[in-house]
C-alpha cells in the first residue's frame, strides 16, 4: 500500500471520531437552538412592539454584518477580559447559535410574510386566536416553503463548524491539524478532511431532495383538497 494511502487509512478513524463526537453534535445543537432563536426573532420583527422589533433588527444587523470567525473570537477570547469565561465547545455553540438565529430569522420572516392574508382571515373566522392561527395554519404553510433555504443553511453549518478549530474545539478539522503536526503531510490530511465534509454534505443534500419532494406532494394534496 502506498504511504499516502496508508496515512489516510490510519487517520480516518481519528477524523471520523472527532466528527462524531464534536462536529455532528455541534451542528445539530447549533441548528436546533438557532432555529428556535430565529423563529422568536422573526415573530418579534413581524408582530412585536416597536422596542422589541428594534432590538431584533439590531441583533440581525450585527450578526449578518460581521464575520462568523470574528464572532467566535469575541465570545471565546474577548469575553474573558470582562470576566466571562467559557469553555471552547459552549463558546462555539453560542457563536453558531447566534449566527444561525440571525440568518434563519430572515428566512422565517420571509416565508411567514409570504402566506396570504386570507389564511389569517380564514383562521380568525372559525374562532382561532392569534396563537392558534400561527401554530395551526400559518407555520405549517410557511414551513413547507422554508424547507429548501433552511436545509441549505444546515448544510452550510456543517462546513462552517470547521471554524471552531480556531477556538480550540477538537472537531474534525482540528483533528486533521493535529495529525498534520505530527506527520507533516498537510496536503493528504486536508484533502481527506475535505472529502469527509464532502461526504456529509452529499448525504444531507440527498436527504434535502427527498424532504422537498415529500413536502411538495403534501402541498399538492392540500391544494387538491382545498
Amino acid at each position: 500500500m502506498p504511504n499516502w494511502l496508508q496515512l489516510m487509512a490510519d487517520s480516518l478513524g481519528p477524523l471520523l471520531w472527532a466528527g462524531l463526537i464534536f462536529t455532528i453534535p455541534l451542528t445539530l445543537l447549533s441548528f436546533a437552538f438557532g432555529l428556535a432563536l430565529g423563529l422568536v426573532t422573526a415573530i418579534a420583527r413581524l408582530f412585536g412592539p416597536a422596542p422589541v422589533t428594534a432590538i431584533a433588527r439590531f441583533y440581525v444587523w450585527v450578526i449578518r454584518g460581521t464575520p462568523l470567525l470574528v464572532q467566535l473570537f469575541v465570545i471565546f477570547y474577548g469575553l474573558p477580559s470582562i470576566g466571562i469565561l467559557l469553555d471552547a465547545f459552549p463558546a462555539a455553540l453560542i457563536g453558531f447559535t447566534l449566527n444561525i438565529g440571525a440568518y434563519s430569522s430572515e428566512i422565517i420572516r420571509a416565508v411567514i410574510s409570504s402566506v396570504p392574508k386570507g389564511q389569517w382571515e380564514a383562521a380568525y373566522s372559525i374562532g382561532m386566536s392569534w396563537r392558534q392561527a400561527m401554530s395551526r395554519t400559518i407555520l405549517p404553510q410557511a414551513g413547507r416553503v422554508a424547507v429548501p433555504p433552511l436545509s441549505n443553511t444546515f448544510i452550510s453549518l456543517v462546513k462552517d463548524t470547521s471554524l471552531a478549530a480556531a477556538i480550540t474545539v477538537p472537531e474534525l478539522f482540528q483533528a486533521a491539524q493535529r495529525i498534520v503536526a505530527t506527520t507533516y503531510e498537510p496536503l493528504i490530511l486536508y484533502i481527506e478532511a475535505a472529502l469527509i465534509y464532502l461526504a456529509l454534505s452529499s448525504v444531507l443534500s440527498a436527504l434535502q431532495v427527498r424532504l422537498e419532494r415529500r413536502f411538495a406532494r403534501y402541498g399538492g394534496m392540500l391544494e387538491a383538497n382545498a
